[in-house]
């Protein structure tokens, strides 16, 4: 049944790219201006909750401030859900995380950006979650979808702070960026 869905979401993405046959620039516009919608930053609260971590495996090294998680990963703090088979939290001179890599099958990553808003979730082969700068790169096979709306290439950065999303084709395949917008419904009419 999933494998269906994705093949009729590839078949309506090609549909899509043939009707709108955008330009680089025009789509990259159009995509920010589309996920604009998705908020300043993750839930304030998200910050000062605890960060919680189930994996198979756990290697801590106090003296670089590199914890490597690995084997079916699950690490989550507020509204925050991060996967992956092979996750790597950095710490910086204080102590706290200031960066999360995760590798994964895919890897997985999922946030509420504010209480009225859908949660958005970014699945990549690989995420680099920039935690001060709110900043989530998302490399190879690069997904982010919120309140329907879908926006995919070869890697995408995303910038929360500034609801900024630069998203990157790939030149050595056919992967383009493409972007599915859902109607939005017009309550004053």
């Amino acid at each position: 049944m999933w494998e269906l869905n994705q093949k009729r979401q590839l078949n309506q993405k090609r549909q899509l790219d043939q009707r709108l046959q955008l330009g680089p620039s025009k789509l990259l516009t159009a995509a920010i201006l589309s996920l604009a919608s998705l908020g300043a930053v993750a839930l304030e609260s998200d910050r000062d909750q605890p960060i919680y971590v189930a994996a198979d495996k756990a290697s801590i090294n106090d003296n670089t401030g590199v914890t490597v998680y690995t084997g079916n990963v699950d690490i989550s703090q507020g509204s925050m859900i991060l996967r992956g088979e092979r996750v790597e939290l950095r710490r910086d001179a204080e102590g706290n995380v200031d960066q999360i890599i995760s590798d994964g099958a895919p890897a997985y990553f999922e946030q509420r950006p504010a209480e009225d808003q859908a949660i958005t979730v970014a699945t990549g082969d690989k995420l680099d979650y920039l935690v001060g700068k709110q900043i989530l790169q998302i490399i190879g096979d690069a997904k982010v979808v919120q309140a329907g709306d879908e926006f995919t290439g070869a890697r995408i950065n995303y910038d929360m702070n500034k609801a900024l999303v630069d998203a990157f084709s790939d030149s050595k395949s056919d992967t383009r960026v493409r972007m599915v917008i859902q109607p939005r419904s017009n309550s004053g009419s």
